[in-house]
């Protein structure tokens, strides 16, 4: 197991950005490394690896776009009013900023399913008010990847919808036939373990005050924010910012939404003609590198699974695991491995449906349980990877100024407050349902 194309390439990433190399070029690594090791050789792992790349094309352009939506709302008076009206509501609650920000990010799952599409629009501005109220950082990313994960995980609604689906329709193909309620009936363990998770990161881990440089605003800044007024061109950006979320939720198309957002800018004044350019770098300033990131991830992924070392992994640790709590909790760290690597927990669950599916029968476990067993062992390492959505959506806005890093303080302090959690709760779980 040890010499698994898997375990050596997902550690060796690990390992590459722990040691602060750059996160791009540790992916790149461990995705050639793993292909090698998988027989496919440089060559086939570089051209697996590129075609690979297609598969996140739409979200990269995503990113890109709306940080472009981004810096032009940096530029408005929005920024001082929003911190302004937020400021006053939250005054020196700290840890009440933190909930707030992830009862919010919750809607962007289900109720208004955008995804990480208000981040860059929406966490930039409140960095003073952050800085002021001497928030960690650290905090933040895990009340963002809460929101960015927990309500798909425990409720079938917008991405909930699709990931349940997912998890039904490759649970009824391997021979357990389950309904979407009966996900929904046992998925909210997971969302439990999260919040739990939750908590401990904001009112333990990460509750103490920490200092930043505040580089957006300065202190007379802050103390006269509420000067500042609507102007028509705040307006004509804060419309776009609107009709952005709105095209994405009617066409379901995150580019188009970007996209339709930028031309009325443009077209209304909200972006003088002059400005184009200046706001489109400072667009891909923000988030062109993330973009990027979400490629190579797409073709490691693929790499991956051309190697097929991803079903001899699973297989190989079953069939040494004995008795139910066992096994569970062997299949879970599989998983773990899987989605680490890969970036996403929906391209996870076909991979390993097919294979754990037979494996629960054979051990025992209920339909409830197999559910449960699959469904988190697919969620697992969503949080914590360096090439997830969870993760690379909270640093692309905490890092706007340059003193958030995204091993560090986005991938570590999730993996350590979601990944345990889940495990725990997901072996214990399954053993009695």
């Amino acid at each position: 197991m040890l010499t698994n194309p898997v375990v050596v390439s997902v550690v060796l990433m690990g390992v590459l950005c722990l040691a602060r190399l750059n996160v791009l070029l540790a992916i790149l690594i461990s995705a050639l490394t793993a292909g090698v090791l998988g027989g496919l050789g440089i060559e086939k792992s570089i051209s697996v690896l590129i075609s690979g790349m297609a598969g996140n094309l739409e979200t990269a352009l995503s990113y890109v776009l709306l940080g472009t939506l981004a810096s032009a709302i940096a530029q408005t008076n929005l920024t001082a009013i929003l911190i302004h009206y937020i400021a006053k509501f939250i005054q020196n609650r700290r840890l009440m900023f933190c909930l707030s920000l992830a009862f919010f990010a919750c809607f962007s799952q289900n109720l208004i399913p955008v995804h990480i599409a208000f981040i860059p629009i929406l966490i930039p501005p409140l960095i003073p008010l952050m800085n002021h109220l001497k928030i960690d950082r650290r905090a933040v990313a895990c009340a963002l990847t809460f929101g960015l994960k927990a309500p798909y995980v425990s409720f079938g609604a917008g991405f909930g919808l699709i990931f349940h689906t997912i998890l039904r329709d490759q649970l009824n193909q391997n021979g357990i036939a389950v309904h979407l309620d009966d996900i929904a009936s046992v998925m909210w363990i997971g969302g439990a373990c999260m919040l739990v998770g939750l908590l401990l990161g904001i009112f333990v881990f990460y509750r103490k005050p920490r200092e930043y440089q505040n580089t957006f605003l300065s202190k007379d800044a802050l103390q006269n924010l509420e000067k500042q007024k609507l102007e028509r061109k705040d307006l004509v950006v804060l419309i776009s910012a609107i009709v952005a979320f709105v095209v994405q939720l009617w066409l379901h198309s995150l580019p188009l939404g970007g996209l339709c957002g930028l031309m009325i800018m443009i077209a209304f004044g909200g972006i003088l003609w002059k400005d184009i350019d200046e706001v489109m770098e400072n667009g891909f300033k923000m988030m062109a590198f993330i973009a990027f990131v979400i490629l190579v991830a797409a073709g490691f992924g693929a790499v991956l699974k051309e190697t097929g070392s991803i079903g001899v992994l699973v297989d190989y640790v079953t069939t040494l695991t004995q008795g139910k709590i066992l096994s569970a909790l062997m299949m879970l760290l599989v998983g773990l491995l899987v989605t680490m690597g890969i970036g996403t927990s929906f391209g996870t669950i076909p991979i390993i449906a097919a294979i754990y599916c037979p494996i629960g029968l054979a051990l025992g476990f209920s339909p409830a349980a197999i559910i449960l067993l699959v469904g988190i062992a697919g969620a697992l390492g969503d949080a914590g990877s360096p090439a997830s959505d969870s993760t690379l959506g909270p640093t692309s806005g905490l890092n706007i100024d340059h003193q958030h890093n995204h091993i560090w303080d986005t991938c570590v302090p999730t993996f350590l407050m979601y990944n345990i959690p889940l495990i725990i709760g997901g072996t214990i779980a399954v053993n009695f349902l």
